[in-house]
């Protein structure tokens, strides 16, 4: 692979980043776009499903960014926004116009305006691998054959194509997943290269601050080679972030993208979080939920960091779940507690934290299409909820060095792991070390050494002088 570490380096924003994960559809409704008039619209707050619109909107997003900041989010990841058939919107029809449900190119051009106003920035969900069965080179295929100009755009194995196939049936070109809806682009043709790579640049001209990429492993690495040198010429300090659920590194080390979305990470610390409450039901190879001790916890969390560089690390998306997964309340068994835990966990790491969208509302979704449902702002109860994640924020900006060290973990106890990090601070010509205790039992306090410390930030039950860690508790202790 080709390094491109000498021209372009990682954005330094992301490890100051708190990231916020927006379905459209489901986040809120303004109300005020014309388009929407004209259509029938699910009622707010129907079951989720895979079809149907409900209606969220970019002027909801735009209504709700103080909302957001209120509990520390600078950063805003967008599922797909462009023409689309389907509520997801992984079905491209075109890529140079989002959805008029949403309120259309004014609406995006609107919220880009208002976030950079208040200091935030945008991140679009970009989806080149393939596109929706709508999408003009596709429709035109469909309609000429073998005549199309487009036909080699896509590949085609096998005529006439069946696009809407019977079951056991072949659509005869292919697809994402066997799925015909999802035709897959021929990234060997150059005129599917450039158009791709204008989508990109297009954007960013318009002001966006970065992509998340859909399903890049499924794409030749020379194609991302020329995306990260045509998107960094335009803005250097815009965050690649590949959607890559495991190993990551033929992707970062060589810096084809700056980070990744840390799957790792949420899987493992879910998994040890919950403790005996875990819902196992899901199955997922790339997200495995199963039991962790403490020590294989601690083991797989320093193996993730330590597979790559401090300038990777610091620009990892950190989440718990997804628009892919169940979400982080529904597989901890709707322990608050425990997700409280999982938070910290997420926070004290290097990169960007990821919060998914009504997490501060004790959403609990299950599978796809279950932990896409719609935020329900007229009932939102969320202020305990809120006012952790801002505590949160706060302790990472304390803790500013964490942008580029690495806590060490270890098994403490059975339930209990203890996070180490200890900081050469040369102004001070001294050396600091911070700990973090986190206990998961839901019985057993945990005793830890007696010495001389300061808090810095408390979950739940401390006792006796900073002495004692109670059930579901956490302490953050800075030694001197």
């Amino acid at each position: 692979m080709t390094n491109l570490e000498g021209v372009y380096g990682c954005p330094d924003w992301v490890s100051r980043a708190v990231v916020y994960q927006i379905f459209p559809d489901r986040f809120r409704r303004s109300g005020r776009v014309q388009h929407q008039q004209m259509l029938k619209l699910l009622p707010w707050g129907s079951e989720p499903s895979g079809q149907g619109m409900q209606g969220g909107d970019l002027y909801g997003v735009i209504d709700s960014l103080e909302y957001l900041q209120d509990f520390g989010i600078n950063c805003i990841y967008l599922n797909p926004i462009f023409l689309s058939s389907a509520n997801h919107r992984y079905h491209t029809i075109d890529y140079f116009n989002v959805d008029p449900i949403l309120g259309g190119n004014k609406a995006l051009e609107a919220l880009i305006v208002n976030m950079h106003e208040r200091g935030m920035r945008l991140i679009l969900d970009g989806v080149f691998n393939h596109c929706g069965r709508g999408f003009w080179a596709f429709n035109d295929l469909l309609e000429n054959g073998k005549s199309s100009a487009y036909r080699d755009w896509f590949y085609v194995y096998k005529w006439p194509l069946n696009p809407y196939p019977k079951k056991k049936k072949e659509c005869g070109y292919y697809c994402w997943f066997n799925d015909p809806a999802l035709p897959k682009f021929n990234h060997e043709n150059s005129h599917v290269r450039n158009y791709l790579l204008s989508v990109a640049t297009f954007w960013l001209e318009k002001g966006i601050d970065g992509w998340r990429l859909d399903v890049p492993n499924e794409i030749p690495i020379d194609f991302w080679v020329e995306f990260r040198s045509k998107v960094k010429g335009i803005n250097p300090d815009a965050w690649i972030l590949g959607e890559i659920w495991g190993d990551a590194r033929p992707w970062l080390q060589s810096k084809i993208f700056d980070g990744v979305m840390n799957y790792s990470v949420g899987w493992s610390t879910l998994s040890w979080s919950a403790g005996n409450r875990l819902r196992t039901s899901y199955r997922n190879s790339s997200y495995p939920l199963k039991k962790l001790n403490s020590k294989t916890y601690s083991s797989i969390l320093n193996n993730i960091l330590s597979m790559y560089e401090a300038d990777i690390n610091k620009c990892q998306l950190n989440l718990l779940d997804s628009h892919d997964v169940p979400r982080a309340l529904n597989t901890l068994n709707n322990d608050i507690k425990a997700l409280k835990i999982a938070l910290l966990i997420i926070f004290l790491l290097p990169g960007a934290p990821c919060i998914y969208y009504g997490t501060e509302d004790y959403m609990s979704g299950g599978r796809d299409p279950e932990c896409r449902e719609s935020l329900m702002w007229n009932s939102l109860d969320n202020q305990d909820l809120k006012k952790y994640l801002l505590s949160l924020k706060e302790l990472r900006q304390y803790l500013n060095h964490l942008h580029h060290s690495l806590l060490v973990w270890k098994e403490f106890e059975k339930d209990c792991i203890l996070g180490t990090l200890t900081q050469n601070d040369e102004a001070l010509t001294s050396i600091s070390e911070i700990q973090v205790f986190i206990n998961r039992s839901r019985k057993k306090s945990i005793s830890i050494p007696k010495r001389k410390c300061s808090p810095l930030f408390m979950l739940g039950s401390i006792e006796g002088d900073l002495q004692k860690i109670g059930p579901q508790s956490a302490v953050v202790l800075s030694l001197g």
